[in-house]
């Protein structure tokens, strides 16, 4: 991994932007994709110079208005526009201790069991599953290592089967993990530690590993998991759809309880309520 971690944002992003996005005029024999990088600092009312510093690791301090306007030139949606502001440094200090992120409430634990017919499970920033009710236990089943989600998605060849959309799984997988990485990336530097060595270790692993992985690391997309609907092909159960809501955790920051429901009456939960017998064997 670079350690100008904001130029290489800014130079993936802005290849992404095509001149006619930004009303400039098609021209023949460009030699980069997207916008060059005078036509971004045209767009975000700053000089060339500087802003070929701040892509080169000169300058790696802007103003909060800088950022703003660079995220206005570049088209970025409000989460890359966070991740911005976290790798500029421009992100308050939380006033919060850090928390155990490994342990979840028993309150939480008690919530999860109450969802007989949805599958609940509770993941830290880098999507370990720290905890799970027993429908989601065996809904995960076929993977070898079910709590080490991003590992499992690159690694195991069962999750290419468990999640019938797995591109589009391993593209969300990775924006979030790159979120994550800013957000633990901030909070510890405020706080004078080292930087997560589980999150480095595992993106540093996978960069290692899986080529997949490197190419959708490379494209420097960031976002939340948040609301998604997800396909699997399980086992036993077959094909089926859930669709997953996503709440974060008011007591533990680093924590989010995601659910996973079918529509009532339909195939799919049918097919969500054959995982029962499984889940009984498992509780």
């Amino acid at each position: 991994m670079s350690g100008n971690e904001l130029g290489d944002f800014l130079q993936v992003r802005r290849s992404r932007v095509s001149p006619a996005d930004v009303g400039f005029p098609a021209s023949t024999g460009r030699r980069v994709s997207g916008l060059r990088r005078e036509e971004v600092a045209v767009l975000a009312g700053v000089s060339a110079d500087y802003y070929a510093r701040l892509e080169q690791g000169r300058e790696r301090h802007p103003s909060g208005q800088v950022v703003d306007a660079l995220a206005r030139a570049l088209r970025l949606d409000s989460d890359a526009c966070w991740h911005a502001y976290r790798l500029a440094g421009l992100v308050p200090r939380p006033d919060h201790p850090a928390p155990d992120e490994e342990k979840v409430a028993g309150s939480l634990l008690r919530l999860m069991d109450a969802f007989p017919t949805a599958v609940a499970y509770v993941l830290n920033r880098r999507m370990d599953v720290l905890a799970s009710n027993a429908l989601a236990d065996a809904l995960l089943s076929p993977l070898t290592d079910p709590r080490a989600m991003v590992r499992s998605l690159f690694r195991d060849p069962a999750a290419r089967e468990l999640f019938a959309d797995w591109p589009a799984v391993a593209r969300d997988a990775v924006s979030a993990l790159r979120l994550a990485s800013g957000h633990e990336r901030h909070e510890r530097h405020e706080r004078n530690e080292r930087h997560d060595a589980g999150t480095t270790a595992l993106i540093a692993e996978l960069l290692r590993d899986s080529e997949e992985f490197a190419t959708l690391w490379g494209s420097h997309d960031v976002g939340r998991l948040g609301s998604k609907t997800k396909t699997f092909h399980h086992p036993v159960a077959g094909r089926f759809t859930l669709t997953y809501q996503t709440f974060e955790v008011q007591d533990a920051p680093t924590q989010s309880l995601f659910v996973g429901t079918a529509e009532p009456g339909s195939r799919d939960a049918e097919a969500l309520a054959s995982l029962r017998p499984i889940a009984r064997h498992r509780s």
